[in-house]
């Protein structure tokens, strides 16, 4: 495949963009691209206490498929240094503050139409580190509500099909993977 052109449909906070494409075989087919910055996911765990940080806020695709709210990792749009990005959206978002990071790596959120890279972090905290209450930024409106909750409990919703949101699987996955002491649930 050999891309042709290009054209921007819509430019945004996303952009959407027409690619043409031609084969090998002479066939031209056209796709859509949504265009999107780079991101980070983090998730906070405290290994004494076997608890985990996530968060949950309105979000208008799953409230139109008529979903309650879904438990998610912490998350945000890459400003600058993904650590830093990091340790920023966890301090917006739970208020907690994070030192050491864990890079897990880089990966594309939906290779097939976005263009939305991941930087995937875990991040341990303590109790002391809970230094405010989080909720996001309030020019934002992100009417977020932070959990801290059971690392037990979350890989228990993890068996059961509860935890839609794909970051937080990842994460939570990576830990039990890392970490299994954390957890006194058997592997399956």
């Amino acid at each position: 495949m050999k891309i042709i052109s290009t054209s921007l449909l819509y430019e945004g906070w996303l952009n959407l963009r027409m690619v043409r494409l031609r084969a090998n075989d002479g066939v031209e087919v056209d796709r859509h691209v949504v265009e999107m910055r780079r991101a980070v996911a983090v998730l906070p765990y405290d290994p004494e206490r076997r608890l985990a940080l996530t968060v949950s806020m309105p979000r208008t695709p799953v409230m139109l498929a008529g979903l309650p709210d879904m438990m998610e990792a912490i998350a945000g749009i890459l400003e600058d240094d993904p650590a830093n990005c990091a340790r920023r959206e966890a301090m917006e978002e739970a208020g907690v503050r994070l030192s050491e990071l864990a890079h897990l790596g880089q990966i594309w959120s939906i290779p097939s139409v976005v263009t939305e890279k991941i930087d995937y972090f875990l991040a341990p905290y303590a109790a002391r580190d809970r230094v405010a209450a989080g909720g996001g930024v309030i020019e934002e409106q992100e009417n977020i509500s932070v959990h801290e909750l059971p690392l037990d409990a979350l890989w228990t919703m993890m068996a059961r099909k509860e935890i839609a949101d794909g970051k937080l699987a990842i994460l939570l996955m990576a830990l039990r993977l890392r970490r299994p002491d954390l957890f006194s649930v058997p592997v399956d």
